[in-house]
């Protein structure tokens, strides 16, 4: 079995020199500064928020990030909502881009919407991530709901299973699809009330919780929160639909 690292900075200012790094991953980690160096190989994947990215010498950020706006518009429309209408619009995409894709997904048996493609999450706790995403950044800091927490929410990775169960969560729940849809589409209902009543003043009101405690202390304003929920819905759908076209084929 490939030995695991977990929450360790052992790796810090390290030198790795004629070694064996196939199959290396590297998930959900800092990589400031990260230089890979005269090496060689074939089907290497990138994925990430990365400031600038050299390739060869050659800085290909704004290449990569024109590219997926183009194929994925709606990231574009979530990163820039500056008005009411922006965000309006940018939430009538996330609405469309997902009933496309749940349209594809129940072509699909069950039990292809629970198999993770390549460590990924799988459909359905992609879902639950955004469930989460909507009733932290939502429901909790933007509404302020004396319960906004669903049990079925799946936090990023990496938080700690204690901070999870604080808020409720059963990450180690196996819902079926249509359970977890029903508080999604739920949530999804609420943000397009929320959108819809947008004015500049709530925008730019100070929200007075943060989406959970073990968020930094910080101001936390309406319109961020609600970017962050823009593009969590755009880029995870950019996920799905990429995983979705690998379990169809196996299919």
């Amino acid at each position: 079995m490939a030995a695991e690292y977990v929450e360790t900075d052992q790796f810090r200012g390290a030198r790795i020199h004629l070694s064996d790094l196939a199959g290396l991953e590297i998930r959900d980690c800092e990589v400031t500064n990260l230089k890979i160096v005269d090496c060689y190989g074939a089907d290497i994947s990138l994925g990430g928020d990365f400031k600038r990215l050299l390739v060869n010498d050659i800085d290909v950020t704004a290449y990569v990030e024109s590219e997926l706006d183009r194929l994925h518009p709606a990231r574009a429309l979530a990163r820039e909502a500056q008005t009411p209408d922006d965000y309006r619009k940018a939430w009538d995409a996330v609405e469309a881009l997902w009933e496309a894709t749940l349209t594809r997904a129940r072509l699909l048996p069950e039990e292809k919407l629970h198999e993770q493609v390549d460590g990924e999450w799988s459909f359905v706790e992609t879902h639950r991530h955004l469930l989460f995403a909507s009733d932290a950044w939502l429901g909790n800091t933007v509404l302020e709901e004396d319960a906004p927490y669903h049990p079925l929410g799946f936090p990023a990775g990496g938080t700690q299973p204690d901070d999870a169960a604080k808020l409720g969560l059963t990450l180690k729940a196996t819902p079926t699809f249509d359970e977890v849809l029903a508080p999604r589409r739920a949530r999804m209902a609420v943000m397009r009330r929320v959108v819809d009543n947008l004015t500049e003043a709530e925008l730019d009101r100070a929200c007075a919780r943060k989406p959970a405690d073990y968020y930094p202390d910080q101001e936390y304003i309406v319109r961020r929160c609600l970017k962050v929920i823009l593009k969590e819905e755009a880029e995870h759908n950019r996920y799905a639909v990429r995983d979705l076209a690998v379990l169809e084929a196996r299919t």
